[in-house]
């Protein structure tokens, strides 16, 4: 994902103007707000509204990281609705108008919902990929443990990151947020209703889709091309779009180079290597690998992709993840070291000025240390209760008191030792090796755990929570360290900012808690194939990184002679190829696990924005158009996100499956199980499957891009308009 380049210079009128460039000695940065500066900062507003942005855009980013394989940043488009809805008049919420530290405190409790978002996202669809017994209480406590280390862990650190070091990390997301809130007050009318405008769009385009059913959003060449289409479906050379708000909003914000990687990686596969294992493979009559048979010749281009393919991009991924760490190891050397510097150092308490003040630095070590013992009370209760699905074993009081030991001490130490290197990371490049470092964190854990004589079931749940516990932990200090730098540049209340950081991730864990286990019951992690095995459902969940963490988990701690090892090794000789080559590794691997039918969605997004950003007849129009990108991205993910939630909701069949009665191409109804539990079946209509429905839905997806030129035009005469306006006041902020 492309990043906000940093300025040499501030753009806000009130920023200082070494706001971005080392000090000289003796010289001294004096913040936008003065520490004796009694302007409200958390109030009943900033607290509530904080707390809104966590609730809406946690649900989003836990959804579009599950449908589309991806996770999306949540920080800006908070900053900027926090000023829109700051703002006087009858429509925003206030009669008074927001100061800046309100607006500080807002993006700062908001952003926890990316970061707890991300920490789920990898590691919890992998207990259920690998059948684990997971409630929501598991996957709150992970998430919120993990955050609240991560928030403890990074405090001593932030005068060394933030203060120590002014002008010499670059901190690119940081910076761009910080322009938003110091400069963007002027043009922040205007994005909030280009923001609202693509929630509406977003939200109605996907719910009409995906709960009413009015056309197929699944295009395939086999359809739409006729005979053409059907030879190369013999071929097993299968082409498909998934025609969905959210997977096209995914594509408008990234960028058209990142997702055309994306995309080549699914050529990769869907045009070279399923057709290869095809073409040789059905020359057997059958063909035994990893303990299980394969008749080649009557599979289909979906089984193929499930069966050979698939594995090949676990490995590209978990590689690319390893390289990642590698290519930062200046950045991890020289931060490992700063967790001890943190540990001597403290924070500081008494003569501070309110702007470097921190939480009571007795009061960091005390929820460090309790953090730490209630992570190991979740283990101890997760060995106890968990039985061995292969033997049927259970854990003693005893047995379960070492194994929680044994994840609790390997869960402190990776956090404690990754957490300065996580936000380093982000200081420096802006972007976070949280997939390689949790990589590292599973294996370490499933090592240490079968030294301690765990293996089975409860060896994978304990080191799969551990893993979720660390990476959010990870996700959640890197965004912090950029909180910590954007309040210095403003003059925010550090202790404010990491008081109110544990309710966000509170209620963010909440969020995450409730979503998952809904999107597992409507659309279902893992799915069985035509033969009975338990597959993971790629096409509607694809989760890639939690795919590789069960894979992982499976190989080292179930059942290792049954895993497909060699196309795990293939999968990373070939990242390392990619490394030499100069092509992003991650983003070409994410495309050859992905399905097809969401990249060809992200590349089509893309590229319509790259058209839009062409338009113009001067540089300032072009310019503001390709600006609308962020804001008509963020608006339309997060409104089809929430709206795929509430579908998620209508399918649930414990409520009696709304959905059967507003769906129209498709047919549902309620069936029992053996067990007495009602279970949602469907059967989609002819001219839903044929070219009547796949047609209209190519028709309605080309209307979206319109509709979305259409708001990127009149976004940017609103922003040009603002912009030819008298400036904000300081009183203003």
């Amino acid at each position: 994902m492309s990043h906000t380049p940093r300025p040499t210079e501030s753009s806000g009128k009130l920023l200082p103007g070494n706001a971005y460039t080392k000090l000289e000695p003796g010289e001294e940065y004096r913040p936008i707000v003065p520490p004796r500066d009694p302007r409200a900062e958390v109030t009943l507003w900033s607290v509530s509204m904080g707390l809104i942005m966590v609730v809406v855009f946690s649900a989003a980013c836990i959804y579009i990281a599950l449908r589309a394989g991806n996770a999306i940043e949540a920080a800006i488009p908070i900053a900027l609705l926090a000023i829109f809805f700051g703002k006087k008049g009858p429509f925003p919420l206030r009669k008074v108008k927001s100061t800046i530290l309100e607006n500080v405190i807002v993006q700062s409790i908001g952003q926890a919902a990316g970061v707890v978002a991300a920490g789920a996202a990898f590691i919890i669809p992998a207990l259920y990929i690998n059948r684990l017994d997971v409630s929501w209480w598991h996957i709150f406590l992970a998430c919120f443990i993990g955050g609240t280390l991560g928030v403890v862990l990074i405090i001593p650190l932030r005068r060394y990151f933030v203060k120590d070091l002014h002008g010499e990390l670059p901190f690119p997301e940081g910076t761009a947020i910080n322009e938003i809130l110091v400069s963007g007050e002027s043009s922040s009318g205007s994005a909030g209703k280009v923001l609202l405008m693509a929630f509406g769009i977003g939200a109605v385009y996907d719910f009409v889709v995906e709960a009413i059913h009015a056309w197929n959003p699944v295009l395939t060449s086999r359809t739409l091309l006729g005979s053409f289409g059907e030879k190369m479906s013999a071929l097993r050379m299968d082409l498909s779009m998934s025609g969905l708000a959210a997977l096209f909003g995914l594509g408008y914000i990234i960028g058209l180079k990142y997702a055309a990687i994306i995309a080549a990686g699914s050529v990769l596969s869907y045009l070279v290597l399923i057709p290869l294992v095809y073409h040789f493979g059905s020359q057997l009559d059958t063909f035994v690998y990893a303990g299980s048979t394969y008749h080649i010749a009557t599979m289909s281009s979906a089984q193929i992709f499930s069966h050979f393919v698939k594995p090949i991009g676990i490995g590209a991924i978990a590689i690319s993840g390893f390289i990642g760490i590698i290519r930062m190891g200046k950045i991890v050397l020289g931060s490992i070291s700063l967790g001890f510097k943190g540990l001597k150092g403290g924070t500081r308490k008494g003569t501070e000025p309110r702007t470097q003040t921190d939480m009571d630095p007795k009061n960091v070590l005390l929820i460090q240390m309790g953090s730490t013992l209630l992570m190991a009370i979740l283990f101890f209760i997760v060995a106890y209760t968990t039985k061995d699905t292969a033997t049927g074993a259970t854990y003693s009081i005893g047995q379960s008191t070492w194994y929680a030991f044994v994840g609790a001490f390997v869960g402190f130490v990776l956090s404690f030792l990754f957490t300065p290197v996580a936000a380093r990371a982000i200081a420096i490049v802006g972007v976070n090796p949280v997939s390689g470092m949790t990589l590292i964190t599973v294996v370490l854990t499933i090592l240490a755990l079968v030294a301690s004589g765990l293996r089975g079931s409860g060896g994978m749940f304990i080191a799969l929570i551990v893993g979720c516990a660390v990476c959010t932990a990870l996700s959640t200090s890197g965004a912090l360290i950029s909180d910590f730098k954007i309040g210095y540049w403003i003059g925010s209340t550090p202790r404010s900012q990491e008081v109110w950081k544990f309710l966000g991730i509170a209620v963010a864990s909440l969020v995450v808690a409730f979503v998952i286990p809904i999107m597992d019951s409507g659309y279902h992690f893992v799915i069985q194939d035509e033969v009975g095995n338990w597959i993971s459902n790629t096409k509607v969940l694809p989760a890639p990184q939690a795919n590789m963490m069960a894979a992982v988990s499976q190989g080292l701690l179930a059942d290792p002679a049954n895993q497909p090892w060699l196309l795990y090794g293939l999968g990373g000789m070939m990242a390392i190829v990619l490394y030499m080559a100069g092509v992003p590794m991650l983003a070409f691997a994410l495309g050859m696990y992905l399905p097809m039918a969401i990249n060809a969605s992200v590349l089509f997004g893309a590229f319509v924005a790259w058209m839009v950003g062409q338009t113009g007849k001067t540089k300032a129009v072009t310019k503001a158009r390709q600006e609308q990108g962020i804001l008509i991205a963020s608006g339309m993910m997060a409104g089809a996100a929430i709206f795929g939630i509430i579908t998620a909701i209508l399918r649930q069949a414990t409520l009696g499956a709304p959905i059967r009665f507003i769906s129209i191409g498709e047919k549902f109804w309620l069936d029992t199980s053996e067990t007495g539990e009602p279970y949602l079946q469907s059967e989609p209509a002819q001219w839903f499957e044929g070219a009547l429905g796949q047609g209209i839905s190519l028709l309605m997806f080309i209307v979206l891009a319109l509709v979305c030129f259409l708001l990127a035009r009149k976004g940017a005469q609103w922003f040009l308009a603002e912009q030819a306006e008298p400036g904000s006041s300081e009183q203003d902020l």
